[in-house]
């Protein structure tokens, strides 16, 4: 069971607004190991956005193999996202680091429908944005074994997430779970009435998201 010390605070998180969101461009990308608990953790992560304002077809989910590759997908993710962009010049560009330019791109599948909640059947009238994304959640769950693997997996792919956002400047939601046993997963994804860390991780998206377009035009406010 998660320890109350270690859940949010009443004020955490507190900027994000329910139309905070209205012009993110919002991805997630999450490993397909313990697809269980992953799943739940995407589906808290869509909550929020949803309820901060993002619109459906803003947010855009991907799936690689396992944690290991999340850095990777970020950064290929986010390099497409400008070339789509670019090929697109009639659409608004969210912040001037947007106009970088980037290597050739790997071809990324659609996710499986385990991880992801069905699209929103009702068409929008709105077309989604084709900006780059504003911000990147990545997601996945290790969970410590025999070996020294999980020391391995979980010190690379956090070093690597992090670097990816300060090479391409853009904000990367670290929703990695480094787990001592599935216990500690399933109360951490809100699979037993615990907090879902998932609606966490989309609110600090937006709220990021939107602060790095202020940066962005030089203001703080």
């Amino acid at each position: 069971m998660a320890s109350a010390l270690f859940r949010p605070s009443p004020n955490y998180l507190a900027n994000a607004s329910p139309s905070s969101g209205s012009n993110l461009r919002i991805a997630i990308v999450h490993a397909r190991w313990n697809i269980q608990m992953v799943s739940a953790l995407v589906a808290g992560a869509r909550k929020s956005l949803l309820a901060s304002g993002v619109r459906e077809e803003n947010i855009v989910v991907q799936d690689v193999p396992g944690s290991y590759e999340l850095p990777f997908a970020v950064q290929r993710m986010y390099t497409s996202s400008q070339i789509e962009s670019s090929n697109n010049p009639t659409g608004p560009i969210s912040a001037v680091t947007d106009l970088l330019s980037s290597a050739s791109l790997t071809d990324l599948t659609m996710p499986e429908p385990t991880a992801s909640s069905p699209q929103n059947s009702s068409k929008s009238s709105t077309a989604p944005l084709a900006t780059p994304f504003s911000a990147i959640i990545a997601i996945g769950v290790l969970v410590k074994g025999e070996t020294m693997h999980f020391e391995y997996i979980a010190d690379a792919t956090s070093h690597g997430l992090m670097k990816v956002q300060l090479d391409l400047g853009v904000p990367v939601v670290f929703g990695l779970l480094t787990l001592l046993n599935e216990e500690q997963g399933r109360a951490r994804a809100g699979m037993d009435g615990e907090h879902c860390h998932g609606e966490d991780w989309g609110r600090v998206a937006v709220e990021l998201g939107v602060k790095r377009q202020v940066w962005a035009e030089g203001k703080f406010s």
